[in-house]
């Protein structure tokens, strides 16, 4: 029978046959490389193989929130302002900097295990790469470089969470035996210019392999643009001030991020991509393009709808939604996430400029409307519990003359505002929206427009860099007085500052704001001990450590005499819909409606931050040595001739020395 598996790039159609053991597709993989010498000749198995690799980098990937090949969960997302909650590696009570507490990621290279970690991963793309033109020699050769393309992508792509997770680390091309006998495989941790290097040639060669689109029945797997976008990301991260001390005196690698940029730009709008829709609508619509071609997509996870062991579902429709909906509840805005986005005519948002954060929907950027829901916004779905749909979402709270409190459609948010960027609003609600199909961008047009705006802005090419960072903002119809609202950038430090800005908007709840302050270095102006820093005093940033996610209740003014909820009545004809003709007038009906009804009130005195330990209110303190994590124990252990990352004891208690900027 044919079943759907899907992987970020593919949804991909497996035929499950009874074979003979020594056909069996698992048996094969588990010898790493001692496959029969009929394995490559047969082009089904081939395609298996790389299936199943598509399958085990991004099976996990059902979140946009998720990051990292192969692990995919939100923990950095959730050290953001996109999130509250406190994780442990920006909790002020705790502080690693042992070997014993560093990062797992890595594994243990040296074993021979069917484990899912990095280095299996490298070895089974290795495997391939090293037999398919000798023992699969007889398959036709565009299929051999089809598979090839693909192999070489994904190899990259590990090596790039890798580096971002660990700086260098040992570079294998070949498949390997482990052996703690054989000294040709104790490979030391490469530079991170060597290990840049190596995924760029990687990613140089897919793309002249991988065609520039693929059919419908293949749609989603890596293409030729999306192997040059990807060498556009690599190379921007190694020009930002984490892995290059030189940022801000030298061009050389900007240049190179630069030029990657442009060349991708250049395939993919040729090959039919590029920022879809002219509106702010559209802009949401886009999300919704369901396994098929979407022009904005570079690289887009399918997933598939429906209760199957098969299916990856989409798990992010079901921690969006609102328990009156349906939903498991609500991913709730913090407060700073919510006082970000510009207003309608891209200026900040200040009280200059107009802003009053207690009636925070009023006059704001149209994407605003599109990434966050609120109490009086219509969120529609489809109903498929009850026969009284709730598509206008209220979340306040009433408390009685006993001091019991009550929520409107039992919503007890700690946040006026909820995301509900790529949602999809004919989702049904029947098993609180689990099975969701509804595809995830991991790469997007626009975040590769934002990647060649930064690189003009490093280089003090102000013009060039507001001229992509204008497309952004015209495509959702933001007007285009005082550029778009951005106004005056005076200096490169302005312009890379407006570029971060523009990513926190543009591509908020998309898994990337992390890797951009981490990049950056973003959390404080300190590093660890010979490692430079200091950008977000050049920038104009206010560091993350010391600020705190905050939320806070939307309360009825008045003590209410019974649990029945005071306002029904009051709201009873109001639902703002960015869709609506007169969307204006809802607003200000809305408007109305929070002045004369609602005061805003802590969650739970001092905890209106959404961080605490033990019930007491905290900042966020990351420390210096986490932008790059030590390598764990047993991997040391294990591997004695790799050396710790500055900032991190080795397996021995002594100080780390591998300087990831060097």
């Amino acid at each position: 029978m044919k079943i759907k598996i899907n992987s970020i790039l593919a949804l991909i159609s497996v035929l499950i046959v009874s074979f003979s053991c020594s056909d069996n597709f698992l048996e094969e993989k588990q010898v790493f490389g001692n496959d029969d010498e009929t394995f490559y000749e047969k082009q089904g198995r081939v395609s298996w193989y790389v299936d199943n690799l598509y399958n085990d980098y991004f099976r996990a990937y059902n979140s946009p929130l998720k990051s990292v090949i192969g692990l995919y969960n939100d923990t950095r997302t959730r050290m953001t302002e996109e999130i509250g909650g406190m994780q442990n590696l920006i909790n002020p009570t705790i502080s690693y900097i042992n070997a014993s507490d560093g990062d797992a990621y890595y594994g243990t290279r040296l074993e021979d295990k069917i484990n899912n970690n990095p280095y299996t991963r490298i070895r089974d793309c290795n495997t391939l790469l090293d037999n398919i033109d000798v023992k699969g020699a007889n398959l036709d050769a565009k299929f051999r470089d089809q598979i090839k393309g693909q192999v070489y992508y994904l190899r990259a792509i590990q090596y790039f969470d890798l580096m971002r997770v660990y700086g260098g680390v040992p570079i294998v091309t070949t498949a390997q035996t482990p052996s703690v006998e054989d000294q040709s495989i104790k490979l030391p941790r490469a530079k991170v210019s060597e290990v840049v290097a190596q995924i760029v040639a990687d990613l140089d060669v897919a793309a002249t392999l991988l065609p520039p689109q693929w059919d419908a029945a293949n749609y989603g797997r890596f293409t030729r643009g999306a192997a040059l976008a990807q060498k556009s990301r690599v190379l921007l991260t190694f020009a930002s001030p984490l892995f290059n001390k030189n940022w801000d005196s030298s061009t050389e690698r900007w240049d190179a991020a630069l030029a990657a940029g442009l060349a991708a730009e250049t395939q993919l709008t040729a090959d039919g991509f590029g920022l879809f829709g002219t509106t702010a609508k559209q802009w949401s619509e886009m999300f919704l393009v369901n396994n098929s071609f979407c022009k904005e997509a570079i690289v887009v996870q399918l997933l598939a709808s429906g209760n199957s062991t098969v299916n990856i579902n989409n798990g992010w429709e079901a921690s969006m939604r609102l328990v009156s909906q349906g939903g498991r509840g609500a991913t709730e805005a913090p407060k700073e996430m919510i006082d970000l986005f510009p207003m309608a005519d891209g200026s900040r948002p200040t009280a200059a400029n107009g802003y009053d954060d207690f009636v925070f929907f009023k006059g704001r950027d149209p994407r605003f409307y599109r990434t966050f829901a609120f109490s009086g916004s219509f969120w529609p779905y489809t109903n498929s519990l009850t026969s009284a749909a709730q598509p206008t979402v209220w979340a306040y709270r009433w408390v009685d003359n006993s001091n019991k409190a009550y929520f409107s459609g039992n919503n007890n948010e700690n946040s006026p505002a909820f995301v509900r960027k790529m949602s999809n609003p004919t989702e049904s609600n029947a098993s609180s929206f689990q099975f969701s199909g509804t595809d995830i961008f991991e790469y997007r047009y626009a975040e590769l427009l934002l990647n060649i705006a930064e690189c003009y802005a490093a280089k003090s090419d102000i013009a060039n860099s507001l001229s992509y960072l204008t497309k952004i903002r015209q495509r959702v119809g933001i007007p285009s007085a005082n550029n778009y609202g951005i106004g005056t950038l005076t200096s490169k430090y302005s312009a890379i500052e407006a570029c971060l800005y523009e990513r926190r908007v543009e591509l908020a709840y998309e898994g990337k704001r992390y890797w951009d302050i981490q990049r950056w270095m973003l959390y404080s102006n300190d590093a660890p001990t010979g490692i430079v820093a200091n950008t977000c005093a050049r920038l104009g940033l206010t560091p993350l450590n010391g600020t705190q996610r905050t939320g806070y209740y939307l309360d009825y003014k008045t003590k209410t005499a019974s649990a029945a909820d005071p306002l029904v009545t009051a709201r009873g004809s109001i639902s703002v819909d960015p869709d609506a003709s007169n969307f204006s007038a809802q607003i200000l009906q809305l408007e109305t409606f929070y002045r004369n009804n609602l005061i805003r009130t802590e969650l739970n005195p001092p905890l209106t931050p959404l961080d605490h330990v033990n019930n007491q209110p905290v900042k966020i303190d990351f420390k210096t040595n986490y932008y790059i994590m030590g390598l764990k124990q047993d991997v040391l252990a294990t591997n004695p001739w790799l050396i710790q990352t500055i900032g991190w004891n080795g397996a021995t208690a002594s100080s780390g020395t591998y300087n990831y900027q060097e």
